[in-house]
C-alpha cells in the first residue's frame, strides 16, 4: 500500500492530504487494517514532504452535511450533490470524498473543495 501512495503521491504532486483520525471498531481486524492504511498514507506524504491533516469523523459528516453523527447515506447523498457528476460508486469513495471536502472547506472554503474533487476526475 505505501508504494501505491508513493506513486499517486509523485504523479499528482497534492499540497496536502488529509485523513480521518482514528476510531475503535467493533472489529479488531478491520482496526487493524485501517491503522496500517492510515501508516501507509502518512508515511507515503510524509517521505514527499506533503502534510497530512486529521478530521474528527464528526467534524467531516458536520462539514458536508451539516450534523455531526449523520449516516453514511446522507454523507453519500450531500457528496453526490456538492460534487455533481461524480460517481462516487461506493460508500468509501463517498466517505474518501468527504475527507477531502473537508479538508478543502477547512482550508480555502468549499468552492476549493469542489474544484479539486472535479480536477481529480
Amino acid at each position: 500500500m505505501f508504494l501505491g501512495v508513493t506513486e499517486l503521491v509523485g504523479r499528482y504532486k497534492p499540497d496536502g492530504a488529509a485523513i480521518e483520525e482514528t476510531f475503535v471498531n467493533r472489529n479488531p481486524s478491520s482496526t487493524l487494517k485501517l491503522g496500517q492504511a492510515r501508516g501507509a498514507v502518512i508515511a507515503a506524504a510524509g517521505s514527499a514532504g506533503v502534510p497530512v491533516a486529521e478530521y474528527a469523523p464528526n467534524r467531516i459528516k458536520k462539514t458536508v452535511v451539516g450534523a455531526g453523527h449523520a449516516g453514511k447515506e446522507q454523507v453519500e447523498t450531500m457528496v453526490r450533490r456538492l460534487l455533481p457528476g461524480c460517481l462516487a460508486q461506493t460508500a468509501d469513495a463517498a466517505d474518501a470524498l468527504a475527507v477531502a471536502i473537508c479538508h478543502a472547506h477547512s482550508n480555502g472554503g468549499l468552492a476549493r473543495a469542489i474544484a479539486l474533487a472535479e480536477a481529480a476526475r
